[in-house]
């Protein structure tokens, strides 16, 4: 667009000169022609042929310091021509369309007083130049002709003054946009990068609370000493006979217990929860049941696996949770519950989900050894840090109290949001809070294996 501007703007500039040229050499040739008839002729074609050096050599001297002088020199010349001869009047019109387009005011209209008065002036001086009674014409004509000249000069300037300042500012229009879309370029870059951030963050947190914790626990399972006496073997378990046959179906006493089942099921998990990453769906734990049920059933897993008893409570006035919202409290539960798997040795684990204040709150206690909180190990650090920076996503808050032999809590607190408004129901919460699937009373999930 400003290239075809600054293009059209040349044309017209050229156009403008070339027009200008052309008639000042087309009146020096007709005054020069009616001047040597008149006169002689020599003197005639020496003033014509200096002016029109004079104007040729000058012509690319516009808008430049020496286009003053040329402009005098100019004068000078034909001031000198019309001592001449009086035909030479006309080339003030060239002049004067050069005064108002070369020359800035006030000097190009003293230049055009010189000029109009000289017009005038000179026919005066010749004999014969006035005829009778032509005297008011006479002064009339070039103030008339002068004065339009002058005038056509100044438009023509002014429009070529308002074409270069359109030019100007298209130019710097297009520079804004150009930087505007250069700065959209790079902030869409941000975006996509900082969105791939977080992307990459929501997977890191997803896969530690998930697929790294089940398969600690696979690796723990699978490392667990040999010989665990069976429940019921003891003094007062039968003997056989000397000299009798042994079943070969029945188990040994001291054999240790068979983990394939307990694995099998973790590595079916972890590849449900993989699968489920990877299309980017709601959690495996939440897709049939409400969090306090999944809650559960994490509790069942854990005593299992670890002979850990669990305990849970719920507020039997919980609202119904948004996915959001039972989803970050299910991953805070999740990498709570695998750091008191592989670091507490704690014999019980209380959990308690609430809500009060606007806000729903998920506490997980433990018995523990605990931990210095100046000092925590790194893969537990690590879970901490993902569960801190998981809820504040969703505004909420994670806090953390623990000391060495006195166990740990750890409170995750989310605004309610637009989950809020309707009662869990009896279908997820059971008789004062309890989860169907513990045992009743206290609410806890069993005993230890």
């Amino acid at each position: 667009m400003s290239s075809a501007s600054g293009s059209a703007r040349r044309r017209m500039l050229r156009g403008a000169r070339f027009a200008l040229h052309l008639i000042t050499v087309v009146l020096v040739v007709v005054t020069t022609a009616r001047a040597g008839i008149e006169g002689e002729l020599l003197p005639v074609l020496l003033a014509a042929a200096v002016y029109l050096a004079w104007y040729g050599a000058g012509a690319g001297f516009a808008h430049k310091r020496a286009s003053v002088w040329w402009m005098l020199g100019l004068l000078a010349i034909w001031a000198g021509m019309l001592a001449l001869s009086a035909e030479f009047v006309w080339l003030a019109f060239p002049l004067l369309l050069l005064a108002g387009h070369v020359l800035r005011l006030p000097w190009s209209l003293a230049f055009m007083v010189v000029v109009l008065a000289a017009s005038i002036v000179a026919p005066m001086l010749h004999p014969g130049g006035v005829p009778p009674g032509t005297l008011l014409a006479h002064l009339i004509g070039p103030l008339v002709g002068g004065g339009f000249a002058f005038a056509v000069s100044l438009g023509y300037d002014a429009m070529l003054r308002d074409a270069a300042e359109r030019e100007r500012l298209i130019d710097s229009m297009l520079r804004a946009q150009r930087e505007a879309e250069r700065l959209h370029d790079e902030l869409a870059a941000s975006q996509r990068e900082a969105g791939a951030t977080r992307e990459r963050t929501r997977l890191a947190r997803d896969l530690h609370d998930t697929i790294a914790q089940e398969l600690s626990t696979i690796v723990m399972l699978a490392r667990l000493g040999p010989a665990i006496p069976s429940v019921g073997a003891g003094a007062d378990a039968p003997v056989p006979a000397a000299g009798a046959d042994a079943d070969p179906a029945a188990p040994a006493v001291g054999a240790r217990p068979d983990r394939t089942a307990q694995i099998e099921q973790l590595a079916q998990h972890s590849l449900t929860e993989l699968r489920r990453i990877v299309a980017a769906l709601a959690p495996a734990d939440l897709d049939e049941s409400a969090l306090a049920a999944a809650l559960a059933r994490m509790l069942d897993a854990l005593r299992d696996e670890t002979g850990v008893t669990g305990t849970l409570q719920v507020d039997p006035e919980l609202p119904a949770l948004s996915t959001p919202v039972e989803v970050a409290l299910l991953r805070v539960a999740q990498s709570a519950l695998a750091n008191v798997r592989q670091h507490a040795r704690a014999q019980t684990v209380q959990v308690a989900l609430t809500a009060g204040g606007g806000s729903v709150r998920l506490r997980l206690e433990d018995d523990g050894v605990g931990f210095d909180q100046a000092v925590r190990p790194s893969d537990a650090s690590y879970g901490l840090a993902a569960m801190r920076s998981r809820l504040r996503e969703g505004g909420g808050e994670l806090t953390v109290r623990s000391a060495p032999g006195a166990g740990t809590m750890i409170e995750a607190t989310l605004p309610l949001g637009g989950g809020a408004g309707t009662s869990i129901g009896p279908s997820a919460v059971g008789r004062a809070g309890e989860i169907p699937g513990t045992a009743s009373g206290t609410g806890e999930s069993g005993g230890a294996e």
